[in-house]
């Protein structure tokens, strides 16, 4: 395909998006094959499908959004370098649910135990165990209910552990955990998150991730 039809392919998807809240939205439902073609076509995109084929788009970040994911993605990933206990996904994996939906966070991790006990073998597909960790840190378009809600109804309602919903701008951090209340951590000066027992060893100063101002 040339550069010329393929600019041309993307101007015409983008005719037909719904823009809104750092997110664009298809106009139609796509089904599972549907979207794997539509991410092969634009691998550039950062997609997520819900189990009703309603598809989303995410925005590129801004540079203070992305350089804060980064600092997350890196934090988090040298613990897991280093512990060897399971296996560390950045923001573009896409991990697909049992009710079919397909979604990213913004990192996630995936212990040796239930990389073990899952049949999961072809690294062509999407991720089919679900993590025992994940995090989301919410950049200047996102918008805190959406976030809160794919906290509580996708990762922690599908099996997840331990969850974090970090929210620089308000400097507060919803921590979510297996059958128990989520709780909220105010203030990032002097805090810092820990793995607990899902994660053992590992820390995330909060500092690190305060906006510049």
């Amino acid at each position: 395909m040339s550069t010329a039809t393929a600019k041309a392919e993307k101007n015409s998807l983008l005719e037909i998006l719904d823009a809104g809240g750092g997110r664009i939205t298809l106009g139609k439902p796509l089904s599972k094959d549907e979207f794997v073609t539509l991410s092969e076509r634009f691998p550039d995109l950062q997609m997520e499908r819900e189990a009703n084929g309603k598809t989303n788009i995410s925005l590129p970040l801004k540079k203070g959004a992305a350089e804060r994911e980064s600092t997350l993605i890196l934090w988090i990933g040298l613990w897991a370098m280093k512990s060897k206990t399971g296996t560390f996904f950045s923001s573009s994996i896409g991990i697909e649910l049992p009710d079919g939906s397909i979604k990213s966070p913004d990192c996630a991790w995936v212990s040796n135990e239930r990389m073990a006990a899952s049949s999961e073998t072809d690294d062509e597909d999407f991720l089919r165990v679900i993590p025992d960790f994940v995090a989301e840190i919410r950049s200047s378009s996102d918008r805190l209910t959406p976030l809160k809600k794919k906290m509580e109804k996708t990762w922690m309602a599908n099996g997840v552990r331990l969850a974090w919903l970090i929210d620089p701008y308000d400097e507060k951090v919803y921590i979510y955990r297996e059958e128990k209340d989520e709780e909220v951590v105010e203030g990032f000066a002097g805090k810092i998150l820990s793995g607990e027992e899902v994660m053992p060893g590992m820390e995330l100063p909060l500092e690190e991730l305060r906006i510049k101002r």
